[in-house]
């Protein structure tokens, strides 16, 4: 597109390399990024219960593991992205299969050595994990089955219960948790909460739980989040829902941590896409990327085969990609990742030169591929600053006004004041005219700032000096009078009036004498008393 290009990276066949990736990538410590895929192995069995990937920059692809399903202790179906731990392995978790036929959580090296931790019993402990793990601070992996439970396990394979939903708190909780700044774990669940369309919550590492939203299921704020969290650099926590919204094709919302939910956008089933199934991923310019399962520019909402885009944190979205379903692949269900060289990576779960295949797709057999994303120039022409570094001075009781000027980014420009104060009778406008009649003088020092519309922010520090009114002097010379005033009002207007009362007044424009620029003298007008004035 305009503003990026998307490049195909790899196609899966069906075979040893898998089918149907559902899970985002992650960039692992070795350069590789690495993944997981939902179906496909090595066997001539139809049935198959998906791979571990890896792949670098340049497409060059490895299977690192082929999952053997319902008989097989390393269990089968991963619908969850990898994480390295601090000690270089990845974890992740299988659907089904186990010793207990309810899934596992496994570790794997970069090589391809699997060791299942642990498989789950469908008691306390719940049973198929769809999300991915996160790790925790203290050490620990913490995780969500869809059975309704939140656990934490060790690098060594020791799982401990640590939360059941009860449904009125939520349910089917199919989204990874995320650790905020504050050391809390939160996530959303699908469904559940006060009206059934699922929640926002946070948990601490003891299993205390608050619920900090309940979606609607229609209306601005959505419902049935199938994404977790990603806490924003603001410190607001950003996600997506799979359905509601204004158009029901879900919507990105973010959310603070006492609960306070903003709608940012929703979708629309058109060219922007809809369905977003996957989280969101904030990147190094700021903005937030992720992907839809259908829609776009293709298609639309019906034959859509999904986007990749952009949005601010106003919510000003912009589609980066649409899908055609075709070498490029379709319907992404998986969020990105930002690898080490700013491009963006995901994977999509049909079509591909490997064929289709997945959920969204009826015609084709397994498939899916890997993509980058690379950005061009950005969202804007160049990066936004403001361009007024200095003001022209003004004076106390005289009307003020001068527009702030910015370039770069895009338009329209929002300016306020951040730091400092305005001379009192002053005000900047949105538009950046700053303005009025000072009510004092003096020098003040003030801090402006200009947000782009796809909000990203320059400041520039500015110095504004007031003047005092000028005070005239009156000396007399015979029948001349001496007026005088700082130099600072050299270039001022001279007027005069002969009735105070009128409020007439004249430009005296003969009979002057100016001297050094400080001095005027004048005849007084034959009988008669003047009153004089000094006119910026």
């Amino acid at each position: 597109s305009a503003t990026g290009t998307l490049a195909w990276m790899y196609s899966f066949t069906g075979t040893i390399d898998g089918a149907s990736p559902e899970a985002a990538l992650v960039q692992g410590s070795y350069g590789y990024f690495y993944g997981t895929t939902y179906g496909g192995d090595s066997g001539s069995d139809p049935q198959t219960y998906g791979t571990v990937f890896k792949i670098n920059t340049n497409g060059a692809f490895a299977s690192l593991h082929s999952f053997t399903g319902h008989d097989g202790g390393d269990g089968g179906r991963s619908k969850a992205a990898l994480v390295q731990g601090s000690d270089g392995n990845f974890y992740g978790t299988t659907v089904m299969g186990g010793t207990n036929g309810g899934g596992t959580v496994f570790k794997i090296s970069a090589n391809g050595v699997l060791t299942t931790l642990y498989s789950f019993t469908g008691s306390n402990d719940g049973s198929s994990p769809w999300a991915g793990l996160v790790q925790g601070s203290d050490g620990y992996f913490y995780g969500t089955t869809l059975m309704g439970t939140v656990f934490k396990i060790s690098a060594t394979g020791t799982l401990a219960w640590v939360y059941k939903f009860s449904g009125s708190d939520g349910a089917i909780p199919v989204a990874a948790l995320v650790q905020g700044s504050d050391g809390n774990f939160y996530g959303t669940t699908s469904g559940g909460g006060t009206n059934g369309f699922g929640t926002v919550f946070k948990i601490s590492a003891t299993g205390t739980l608050t619920s900090l939203y309940s979606f609607t299921g229609r209306n601005y704020d959505g419902g049935n989040p199938e994404a977790g969290l990603v806490e924003g650099s603001d410190g607001y926590f950003y996600g997506t829902t799979s359905t509601g919204g204004t158009n029901d094709g879900g919507t990105v919302f973010k959310i603070s941590t006492n609960g306070a939910l903003t709608y940012l956008y929703s979708f629309t089933g058109g060219a922007d896409g809809a369905a977003p199934f996957a989280g969101l991923v904030q990147g190094s310019d700021g903005y937030f990327y992720g992907t839809t399962s259908i829609g776009g520019s293709k298609n639309g909402w019906s034959g859509g085969a999904g986007t990749v885009f952009r949005i601010s944190t106003k919510g000003v979205l912009t589609t980066l990609y649409s899908f055609t379903g075709g070498d490029d692949g379709g319907n992404p269900v998986a969020g990105l990742v930002q690898g080490s060289d700013g491009s963006f990576y995901g994977t999509t779960q049909n079509n591909g030169e490997g064929g289709g295949g997945g959920v969204f797709s009826y015609d084709h057999g397994p498939g899916g591929t890997v993509f980058r994303l690379t950005l061009g120039s950005g969202p804007a022409s160049g990066s936004l600053v403001v361009s007024t570094s200095s003001l022209p001075n003004g004076t106390n009781g005289i009307a003020y006004s001068q527009t702030l000027s910015a370039s770069g980014g895009k338009t329209p420009y929002t300016w306020t004041t951040s730091l400092g104060a305005l001379p009192r009778g002053l005000t900047l406008a949105a538009n950046g005219v700053l303005s009025g009649t000072p009510m004092t003088y003096g020098t003040f020092n003030f801090t402006v700032q200009v947000t782009d519309a796809l909000s990203a922010t320059a400041t520039q520090s500015l110095v504004l000096q007031i003047m005092p009114q000028p005070a005239m002097g009156i000396t007399t010379s015979g029948n001349q009078i001496l007026l005088s005033w700082p130099t600072n009002a050299a270039g001022y207007i001279l007027q005069s009036t002969t009735n105070l009362s009128s409020g007439i007044w004249s430009d005296v424009t003969s009979g002057i004498t100016v001297v050094d620029t400080n001095y005027v003298f004048t005849s007084t007008p034959n009988g008669n008393a003047a009153f004089f004035r000094l006119k910026q």
